[in-house]
């Protein structure tokens, strides 16, 4: 019999997380408490805000519903390790999808694992290999748990950092927010050295350090963190936009479902000759690099031509020449191995 209260909630909240419907005498069974004990701690469950639907009946029934707020959840091991994992796939590569509030989450997560579980996370993850679409350098869920844990913190982080030609220093910064471009992650921080903002690449981060120092946090230039990475990225020397025009040979839907959404959202073209179904066209501003826009395009499982610029012309005509050579010269003997 389970005498404490708040452990006694704990788990009767565990049990009615499992999808379905308890009968009250079941639960007063599995608690070892009274049914009057269990109907009291449904109501306080309900005082704590956990939506529990009471079915009416000789034995009665108790069932966890959808409510208006998201509640707590209680995860067994096996649970907080397969979500742990799963964060930690995603936020690693900064895929579609997945933002800074994934990031939030594993660093919650993770905070409150016992050593043991956080053991078998780390175990898993290393022992497994992702196949990932190459969009961008994976970086080590570490490294974004600490940065946003300093971010939802207000806490100064400090960091190694290495600058595009190689050059290395160290940050002491005030972390403002992350931005995920779908390609890669950004920390949008001020930097108290320079005393200005900054941002940075985090793939290119190393060694951070939350160091326990407070802050207020400052007034953004801008109006949002990813409005101000993406007026620092435009302002860059190195950084090159160019005007895209490809054009494919299948529907816009089947495009679309394939396109990054950091190129852009192709446009129907019903007159093409595409079998009757229509073609679709991509036109837009881009600063992406032509060799990854010209990989992406080859993979997308449809015929496409460059209109422009003439930079990605001629890369996809060398990738495509490559690619051909690579054929006639292993296509007859060059069998994979496969088991």
């Amino acid at each position: 019999m389970t005498t404490d209260t708040p452990a006694r909630l704990l788990q009767l909240l565990s049990l009615l997380q499992t999808p379905r419907e308890w009968p009250g005498g079941e639960l007063a069974d599995r608690l070892g408490v009274s049914r009057r004990t269990v109907r009291r701690d449904i109501d306080r469950l309900r005082e704590l805000g956990y939506p529990v639907q009471a079915t009416l009946g000789s034995d009665g029934g108790y069932r966890l519903v959808a409510g208006k707020a998201m509640p707590p959840l209680v995860l067994d091991d096996e649970e907080a390790v397969a979500i742990a994992v799963g964060l930690r796939a995603g936020a690693g590569h900064a895929l579609e999808g997945v933002d800074e509030a994934s990031v939030r989450a594993l660093a919650k997560l993770e905070q409150v694992l016992p050593a043991r579980l956080r053991h078998r996370v780390s175990t898993l993850q290393a022992a497994t290999t992702p196949l990932t679409s190459g969009d961008g350098a994976s970086i080590a869920p570490e490294t974004l748990t600490v940065i946003a844990s300093t971010v939802a913190g207000q806490e100064r982080l400090r960091f190694a950092y290495r600058t595009k030609d190689g050059t290395e220093s160290r940050r002491l910064t005030e972390p403002y927010r992350l931005v995920s471009t779908g390609r890669r992650w950004y920390l949008v921080a001020y930097d108290l050295d320079r005393e200005d903002w900054r941002t940075f690449r985090v793939d290119r981060v190393e060694d951070p350090f939350a160091t326990g120092a407070r802050f207020t946090p400052r007034e953004l230039p801008t109006g949002s963190a990813a409005e101000y990475l993406r007026r620092s990225i435009q302002l860059r020397p190195d950084a090159y936009e160019y005007e895209l025009d490809v054009r494919f040979e299948a529907p816009t839907e089947f495009v679309t479902a394939r396109l990054p959404t950091w190129l852009g959202t192709p446009v129907a073209t019903p007159t093409a000759d595409t079998d009757g179904e229509g073609g679709c066209r991509l036109q837009g501003t881009t600063s992406h690099p032509v060799e990854w826009v010209a990989m992406r395009l080859a993979t997308l499982g449809c015929e496409f031509s460059v209109q422009g610029p003439p930079e990605l012309v001629d890369c996809v005509r060398e990738f495509g020449g490559r690619l051909s050579r690579a054929a006639g010269t292993n296509g007859a003997s060059g069998r994979g191995s496969g088991g």
